[in-house]
């Protein structure tokens, strides 16, 4: 049943969505004072032209753009030192984050280093972030992270090779512009990957301890809007479609954003910690895993999951209901061919350090069922043999 006891929702990010909202960014930058700006991305949205327009409109209101294309799929902090130095020399007074949750997660750590000193390690966790960051607008180019309306950022601790989180709503984006256009010519497996991370945010979001009734409700409708839509968008040029998941993917990003992660992320950001898996692929691999493990610990929400994602339980008692949750994402994966844990070069004997490192992670107490290091051994030996 829904959490009703005392809570707190905080979304401190203006939201504007829809078809040509990007173009919006110069206007936006100045409305926040900024004059030198630097755009936070990767060497792949550069290479696909889609900085272009985004230059031109920053430039348009006489904003000088400097660009720091160094994010890599799990960003480091070797990465964030780089793009704070950069943003030091060139006076930055505002950032713009283009691309998916690593250049997010980079732009608000370099908004960190920034306002207060030192390197991005000192500040793990919800309470070291103590000053605001400059103006950081976010704008996604995935139908997966929802980063754009979240206050934390995952960075991979490189000497630990374990990725840490940093959590404030002082690191939350001021505007996060939610373009379609930038993601109706995504490839099918960055689809495929990047909704399964969006619904392992909602289903997570939504089941985990933390979770209250705002949280509840974006939850639940991220998981009908992806169900309804993820295979078309792999698989069609639907635009509709499209569209739609990048909205689930922000309405995702609210839910988890104001709950919390689990186990899904916990191993999740173990396996990439270590092999450098891409974050959506890890969370896809491991969601079905989890939700077999955690289903009895809550029927009724596992229940409603499977309806929101169109299973018929009718006539069946609601442990068995919800189960077919648990179906319905291995179906799902099956759909889009999701890979195994072998097929992205994890290997069994670091089953061991990945579970040590899952127990560990900050979520993990939130999981809706208790877990422990046997458990997550457990759970990383049945995802590596795939049964």
């Amino acid at each position: 049943m829904p959490n009703v006891s005392n809570f707190d929702f905080i979304l401190p990010t203006t939201i504007k969505f829809g078809e040509g909202r990007a173009l919006e960014v110069g206007k936006e930058a100045a409305s926040l004072q900024g004059t030198k700006a630097m755009i936070v991305t990767d060497k792949g949205i550069i290479k696909a032209g889609l900085i272009n327009k985004i230059w031109e409109a920053l430039l348009a209101e006489k904003i000088t753009v400097t660009i720091f294309d160094e994010v890599e799929p799990n960003p480091r902090d070797t990465t964030v030192g780089r793009g704070a130095e950069i943003a030091k020399n060139a006076n930055v007074d505002v950032l713009i984050a283009v691309g998916g949750g690593s250049s997010m997660d980079v732009a608000k750590s370099i908004g960190v280093v920034l306002s207060h000193g030192g390197t991005i390690n000192e500040y793990e966790g919800l309470e070291a972030v103590t000053k605001p960051i400059i103006p950081l607008i976010a704008i996604p180019t995935t139908v997966g992270t929802g980063s754009e309306v979240t206050f934390w950022a995952v960075i991979t601790d490189t000497k630990r090779k374990f990725k840490m989180s940093v959590g404030s709503p002082l690191i939350a984006p001021k505007v996060a512009l939610v373009d379609p256009n930038l993601v109706y010519n995504l490839p099918p497996k960055i689809i495929a990957s990047t909704g399964i991370d969006a619904l392992t945010h909602a289903i997570e979001g939504y089941t985990c301890l933390l979770s209250e009734p705002i949280t509840d409700a974006c939850g639940v409708y991220a998981i009908e809007l992806i169900a309804a839509n993820i295979r078309n968008a792999v698989y069609t040029d639907c635009k509709k479609s499209k569209a739609t998941m990048i909205l689930a993917s922000l309405i995702a990003g609210i839910a988890f954003g104001n709950s919390d992660i689990a186990g899904v992320h916990s191993m999740a950001e173990a396996v990439g910690g270590l092999y450098d898996t891409p974050h959506g692929i890890a969370n896809a691999i491991l969601l079905p895993y989890v939700m077999e493990y955690n289903y009895v610990a809550d029927t009724y929400k596992h229940a409603k999951i499977a309806v929101a994602m169109g299973e018929n339980i009718s006539g069946l008692s609601e442990r068995d209901a919800a189960y077919k949750a648990v179906e319905a994402v291995k179906k799902l994966n099956k759909d889009l061919n999701i890979p195994t844990l072998k097929d992205v070069g994890v290997l069994e004997e670091d089953l061991g350090e990945l579970a040590a490192r899952s127990a560990v992670n900050v979520s993990s107490g939130s999981n809706v069922r208790k877990v422990t290091e046997a458990d997550y051994l457990n759970l990383f030996k049945k995802a590596f043999l795939g049964n």
